[in-house]
C-alpha cells in the first residue's frame, strides 16, 4: 500500500506545476545534451568512415611500399586477386613559377595517378572537366591540377605553365575535391596531381627518393578481407609492404575522432557534475518548502518509506523530463550545426538520430540524477511532527542513515565505471574522476573556509564603519549562507575553463615560442649523394646560415623482433610503419650513448644497431636483442650494441635506428638536411638551392609549425566549447541560487531599510556579497585548474608547463563578473519591496 499511497501523494504535488524545478532541469538537460551531442557527432563520423570507407581508401584494400615500385610478379598476384588495381605515387617535391630573373617555389604533395585512378569517388575540379582530359594539357606540356590553396600562393592562372624538378607543366584545372584524402594523414603541402608516366624526364624519382608507391585493389564483392591480407604477407613477405582495408580506412582520423570525442564527454560528465549541484540545490530547496507538509503526513501516520517514495516518484518524473529534453537537444544540435562540423571535419558523415550516444547520455544523466538527489531525498526522513510547532530551519540536518550512505557510493561508482567502459579511455576516465572528485572537496573545503573567514572579518576593527562590508561579509558567513552551492558550481565550470586555458596556452607555447629559438629553418629531402658536396658549399657559404647538419637517409619497416613478428611483441609506434633509419661511423652530435658502446671505425662484422633509449625501454627492449629491418624489400638482421638519447624537441634530425655503414653498404638512398639561418637569408637559400638542384624538396619548419598550430588551434577550440558550455550550466546554477535566496534578500532588505539603510547601502551588500564568492570561486579555479594544467601538460604531452597568468586574471575577474550578474538580476526585486508588506506577512 505505502508505493501505492507514494505515487498518489506524488501526483497530487506534480499537479502543482514545475515550480522550483526549472533549473533541476535546465542543469540536467544542459548536461544529457552536451554529452548526447558529442556522442552523436562521433557516431555520424564513424558511420561516415564505414559507409564511405572504400571510397576514403581509393580502394576496397591498399598495399603501399616504400622508396619502390612493385615487381612485376607482385602487380601480376595483385590483379589475380582483384578486378582492378590503381597505382599511385605519393611524394613531396617543389613547384616552381619562373618569373623574370627570378622564381617563385611552393612546396606541395606531389601525387602520379595513373588511367585507373580512382576506383571509387570521383576527383572534383574546377573547372569541370574529365580527370584525363585535364592530365592531357597542351600539345608542348602535360597538364597538371592544383590545389586551390597553392595556387594562390603561387599566382597562378588555368592556362599557366610552372615545374615540378626538370619538366614543365600546364596548370589545367584546380583539385577542389579529392576522393581519399581522408585517408593520407597529415600533410605539409597542398596537392597537386599529375599522370603517373609523366613524371618521367622530371629527375624527381631517383635512387634513395623519399617516396611511396600505393596499389588500390577493386576486390570481388563478398571478399574475405582477412584471409587476404594473410595472402598478402605471405605473397609479399620481405617486400616491407603495408596493408590497409575498408575494416578500418583511416585508422589515424578515426582515432582522432575516437579520442577527441571521448575527451570531449568527460568534459560533458564535468558539465554534468556542475548540473548536479544545481540539481541537488534545487531538490533540497523545495524539499525544504515541504518541511511542513512533510511534518503532517507524518502526524496524519504516513510512514517514513511512503513520504520518502512520494518524493523520489517526483524527482524520478521530473529525471525523465529533463533527460527526455536533453535527449532531443542533443540530437538536434549536430543537425544544426551540421555546416560548421563539416567545414571543421571534411570527412563524410551519415547525421541523424542515433540511438547508441542518446541511451549513453541517458544513462549518465540518470546516474548523475540518482547521485546528487539521493541525499537531499534522504533526509526527508530526519524531518519529524513536531517540527510543525517548531522553527523548521534546521529540519533534515545532518547525514542520512547509512544505506543511503552506500547507495550514493555505489551510484559514484557505478557512474565512473560506465564511463571508463564507454569512453575507451579507462585510465583517463579514472584520473578525471579523481580530479572532479578532488575538485569537489577542495571547493567545499573553499566554501567553509569562505563562511569562516568572511564570519571573522565581519567583526573585525578595519571593516567597522564600513556598513556595507560588514553586512556583506556579515551574510556570506552566517546561517543560509549561498557559499557552498555557488562556490561549488562556479568553481567547478571555472576549474575546467582554466584547465583547458593552460593546456591550450602551453600547447601554442611549445609550438610558436619555444621551438623556432631552435629550430631549423629548413629540413631539406632527396638530396643526392652526387649533390651532396655542392649542396653543402652553397648553404654553408651563405652570410646568413649559422649551421648545417647532413645525415644519409633510408626508411625501413622493423618486421622481427628476436625472431618474431614485431606486431605480437608490441604495439609501439615505432613498429607501425617504416622509420627512418640512417648510419654513420660515430655517434651523431649532441647524442650520448645510454648503454653499451657504438661500433668500432671502420667495423665491417655483422649488422649492428643504436637504437633510442627512451623508445626501446617503452618497447621493452634490451642490449643483445636482435632486429630484423626490411629496406626496399630486403631484411636486414641485426644485433642492438648501444642505446642513446634522442632529442626529437628541437625539430632536427634525430633518428630511432642507426646502424654500421657496411651494413647499409650498397643500399640505394639519399641524404637529409637541416639549414639553421636567420629569416633574411630563408627566401636567398629557397631560391639559390632550388634553383641548382631542382629534385630537392626544401620543408620550411616555419610553416610545418603554422601548420600544427592550425590544428592545435582547432582542437583547443573544441574543448574551449566543452568547457564554456560547464560554465554556462555552472551559470544556470547560481541563477537557480539567486533566485532560491530571492525570499529571504526581501526580508533582509526590509529589515535593513527599516533600520535606515539606504538602497545604494543594501544594494552595495548584496553586490560585495556576490563578489566574494566569485572571487573564492576563481582563486580555487586558478589552483586546481593549473594543477590539471600542469599534469596533463607534464605527463600527457610530455612538455615543460609554463604558468599562464593572463588566462588566470581571466577566470578570476570572470568568476566575479558572472557572480555579480547573478546576484543583481534578483537585487532589484527585494530592493523594490515594501518593508511594511513584507514584515506584515513575516507576522
Amino acid at each position: 500500500m505505502s508505493v501505492r499511497n507514494a505515487a498518489r501523494i506524488a501526483r497530487r504535488e506534480l499537479r502543482g506545476g514545475l515550480s522550483g524545478f526549472r533549473v533541476f532541469l535546465a542543469c540536467l538537460a544542459l548536461g544529457v545534451a552536451a554529452i548526447a551531442a558529442v556522442g552523436s557527432v562521433r557516431e555520424s563520423l564513424d558511420q561516415g568512415l564505414a559507409r564511405d570507407a572504400a571510397v576514403i581508401l581509393g580502394g576496397d584494400a591498399e598495399i603501399e611500399l616504400t622508396y619502390r615500385f612493385a615487381s612485376d610478379a607482385e602487380r601480376a598476384w595483385m590483379e589475380e586477386i582483384s578486378d582492378a588495381v590503381s597505382e599511385t605515387v605519393d611524394f613531396r617535391s617543389m613547384a616552381v613559377v619562373p618569373r623574370g630573373d627570378g622564381a617563385e617555389r611552393g612546396l606541395t604533395q606531389l601525387r602520379g595517378v595513373d588511367g585507373a585512378y580512382p576506383l571509387y569517388g570521383a576527383v572534383g575540379l574546377e573547372p569541370a572537366i574529365p580527370l584525363a582530359e585535364a592530365f592531357d594539357g597542351t600539345p608542348e606540356h602535360p597538364g597538371a591540377v592544383m590545389d586551390p590553396v597553392l595556387i594562390a600562393r603561387l599566382g597562378l592562372e588555368t592556362g599557366d605553365t610552372f615545374r615540378l624538378g626538370e619538366k614543365t607543366f600546364v596548370l589545367t584545372a584546380a583539385l577542389t575535391r579529392e576522393p581519399d584524402t581522408s585517408a593520407g594523414g597529415f600533410t605539409l603541402g597542398p596537392r597537386t596531381l599529375v599522370r603517373l608516366a609523366d613524371l618521367d624526364g622530371t629527375g624527381l624519382i631517383q635512387p634513395g627518393t623519399l617516396y611511396e608507391s600505393e596499389y588500390r585493389l577493386a576486390l570481388p564483392p563478398g571478399a574475405d578481407l582477412a584471409a587476404l591480407e594473410r595472402q598478402a604477407n605471405a605473397a609479399l613477405e620481405g617486400a616491407g609492404h603495408r596493408w590497409s582495408d575498408t575494416r578500418n580506412a583511416a585508422p589515424g582520423t578515426s582515432e582522432f575522432i575516437d579520442r577527441l570525442a571521448s575527451f570531449l564527454v568527460l568534459v560533458g560528465l564535468a558539465g554534468l557534475a556542475v548540473g548536479g549541484v544545481g540539481v541537488s540545490a534545487a531538490v533540497r530547496a523545495y524539499l525544504e518548502r515541504k518541511t511542513g507538509v512533510i511534518a503532517t503526513l507524518k502526524t496524519l501516520g504516513a510512514e517514513t518509506r511512503t513520504i520518502f517514495l512520494a518524493y523520489a516518484f517526483q524527482i524520478a518524473a521530473l529525471t525523465a523530463v529533463g533527460i527526455v529534453l536533453g535527449l532531443a537537444l542533443g540530437a538536434a544540435l549536430p543537425l544544426a550545426f551540421r555546416p560548421l562540423i563539416e567545414a571543421q571535419l571534411p570527412i563524410p558523415a551519415v547525421y541523424g538520430v542515433h540511438p547508441g550516444p542518446l541511451l549513453e547520455a541517458a544513462l549518465y544523466g540518470l546516474l548523475a540524477a540518482a547521485l546528487f538527489t539521493l541525499w537531499p531525498l534522504a533526509r526527508t526522513e530526519q524531518v519529524r511532527a513536531a517540527t510543525l510547532y517548531r522553527d523548521g530551519a534546521q529540519a533534515g540536518a545532518g547525514w542520512p542513515r547509512w544505506p543511503h550512505v552506500a547507495a550514493t557510493l555505489a551510484i559514484l561508482v557505478g557512474l565512473v565505471a560506465s564511463a571508463a567502459v564507454l569512453s575507451g579511455l579507462a585510465r583517463l576516465t579514472l584520473w578525471s574522476a579523481a580530479g572532479i572528485l578532488a575538485a569537489f572537496l577542495s571547493l567545499l573545503a573553499v566554501a567553509w573556509a569562505t563562511r569562516r573567514i568572511a564570519r571573522r572579518l565581519a567583526r573585525a576593527r578595519v571593516v567597522r564603519g564600513r556598513s556595507s562590508l560588514r553586512m556583506a561579509l556579515g551574510s556570506a558567513g552566517g546561517p543560509g549562507s549561498e557559499a557552498g552551492s555557488v562556490v561549488l558550481s562556479l568553481g567547478l565550470g571555472l576549474t575546467v575553463l582554466a584547465a583547458v586555458g593552460q593546456i591550450d596556452s602551453n600547447l601554442r607555447g611549445a609550438i610558436t615560442r619555444d621551438l623556432p629559438e631552435v629550430a631549423p629553418s629548413y629540413f631539406v629531402v632527396d638530396i643526392q649523394t652526387d649533390q651532396l658536396q655542392g649542396f653543402r658549399d652553397t648553404a654553408t657559404g651563405d652570410p646568413g646560415v649559422t649551421r648545417v647538419e647532413t645525415a644519409p637517409m633510408l626508411r625501413g619497416v622493423i618486421t622481427r623482433i628476436n625472431g618474431r613478428p614485431a606486431s605480437e611483441v608490441s604495439d609501439h609506434w615505432t613498429l607501425r610503419g617504416d622509420r627512418g633509419i640512417t648510419y654513420s661511423a660515430d655517434p651523431p652530435t649532441g647524442a650520448e650513448v645510454t648503454a653499451g658502446a657504438w661500433w668500432p671505425e671502420g667495423y665491417t662484422g655483422p649488422p649492428q644497431i643504436s637504437f633510442a633509449a627512451e623508445e626501446a625501454a617503452e618497447i621493452g627492449l634490451s642490449l643483445g636483442d636482435e632486429l630484423t629491418v626490411n629496406v626496399l624489400g630486403r631484411d636486414i638482421t641485426g644485433e642492438i650494441t648501444s642505446f642513446r638519447n634522442v632529442d626529437f624537441s628541437n625539430a632536427g634530425m634525430g633518428f630511432i635506428l642507426s646502424m654500421n655503414p657496411a651494413a647499409l653498404r650498397g643500399a640505394p638512398h639519399s641524404h637529409i638536411a637541416t639549414i639553421y639561418a636567420d629569416r633574411a637569408a630563408e627566401a636567398r637559400l629557397l631560391r639559390e638551392i632550388g634553383g641548382a638542384w631542382p629534385n630537392i624538396t626544401m620543408i620550411s619548419v616555419r610553416s610545418a609549425i603554422d601548420r600544427v598550430s592550425e590544428i592545435l588551434a582547432g582542437i583547443a577550440a573544441a574543448t574551449t566549447y566543452g568547457a564554456l558550455a560547464t560554465l554556462f550550466t555552472g551559470f544556470i546554477v547560481l541563477i537557480g541560487a539567486a533566485a532560491a535566496g530571492e525570499r529571504a534578500r526581501t526580508y533582509e532588505a526590509a529589515i535593513l531599510k527599516t533600520l535606515g539603510a539606504t538602497r545604494g547601502a543594501v544594494l552595495a551588500n548584496f553586490a560585495l556579497r556576490s563578489a566574494i564568492f566569485g572571487l573564492a570561486a576563481g582563486l580555487v579555479a586558478i589552483v586546481a585548474g593549473g594543477l590539471a594544467g600542469w599534469a596533463v601538460t607534464t605527463f600527457v604531452m610530455e612538455t615543460e608547463f609554463y604558468f599562464e597568468p593572463v588566462s588566470a586574471i581571466a577566470i578570476v575577474a570572470g568568476g566575479v563578473g558572472v557572480t555579480l550578474l547573478a546576484g543583481l538580476a534578483f537585487a532589484w526585486r527585494p530592493l523594490a519591496t515594501r518593508p511594511a508588506r513584507v514584515l506584515r506577512a513575516r507576522e
